[in-house]
This record gives C-alpha cells, structure tokens and sequence, in this order.
C-alpha cells in the first residue's frame, strides 16, 4: 500500500513538473491586429506570417528610440532580403506629424505604423514604455520582447539563428 503512495506522489509530481515545462516554454502568439502605416495602409501580422518580424514601440520624444533608430535601419537592410520584417509603432501620444517628420528626414526604410488608438500597445502586453520591441518568428510566436534599447549584437545572432544563413 506504501509502495503504491509512493508511486502515485512520483507520477503526480513527474506529471507538475512536465506541465510546468511545457507551460514555460511554450511562447505566446502575436496578437492579430491590424496597423495603420504612415500613409494610411492597413497591415496586419497576420499577413507577415512565414517572415521573422521585429515590431518596435517607439516615440520621437524617446531618447533610447531615436538613439537605435538608425541601428534598426541598418538591421532591415541586413537582414530584409532574406526575410526580416520590422514594423516601428509609434505610440498613441506621438504627434503623427512629428512621425512623418522624423520618418522623413532620417529615411526610415521599414514600415512605420501609428497606433493613434493606443490598441497596438495594448494588444502587446500593455506596452507603456519606450523603446519596447518584440521578435516574432516565422510562425507567429513571440520569441523575445525587450524593454529598452536592443543589444544589436545579440539580436543579428538571433535573426542569424532564425533566418538561417543566406
């Protein structure tokens, strides 16, 4: 009776620790949503689907954003012929003529979005500061999120690694 305790507790405390295992490995979905681009396309991640896509919260009052700004240009050029999206959102309280000004004079190459209703940060896990970026691979699921300027070392071995080589 003993031995069969014994072998229920270890099957019940194998069966914890596979679904904790499976639980924190497991990566979330993108949420489906739709952005506005700067001039007035609709774009959702849906349709980004078998690409590795970087979306960036970002704000032109935001020191971090406008200081990685030219990194993640240089990122796009990289990495985008071999199917590297990057999505740049500002955030709802950034001045879409501020944006346009900016995305101008700097000659962003990627896709800039305005997310005036806010929903896009919301959608992303209530993203309420800057700069905040997200990688989603191939499949839809988000494999890293950083609050803060990227390390873009880190980040070329990591499109590396999901883009496999050219």
């Amino acid at each position: 009776m003993r031995a069969k305790k014994h072998v229920l507790i270890a099957i019940g405390i194998l069966a914890l620790v596979a679904w904790l295992a499976l639980t924190l490995t497991q990566k979330p979905t993108a949420p489906q949503i739709s952005l506005s681009t700067l001039e007035g396309k609709q774009i959702s991640l849906e349709s980004l689907r078998g690409k590795v896509v970087l979306v960036n919260f970002w704000a032109t009052s935001c020191p971090g954003c406008i200081k990685e700004m030219p990194h993640l240009a240089e990122t796009w050029r990289k990495y985008h012929d071999r199917g590297l999206e990057v999505v740049a959102v500002a955030m709802s309280y950034d001045p879409p003529e501020y944006v346009r000004n900016y995305t101008r004079q700097n000659a962003l190459p990627f896709t800039i979005a305005l997310d005036a209703d806010g929903k896009a940060a919301q959608a992303f896990n209530q993203v309420k500061l800057t700069p905040t970026t997200f990688i989603i691979a191939k499949d839809g699921h988000i494999i890293q999120q950083t609050l803060g300027e990227l390390d873009f070392v880190k980040l070329h071995a990591l499109l590396e690694q999901q883009l496999g080589t050219s």
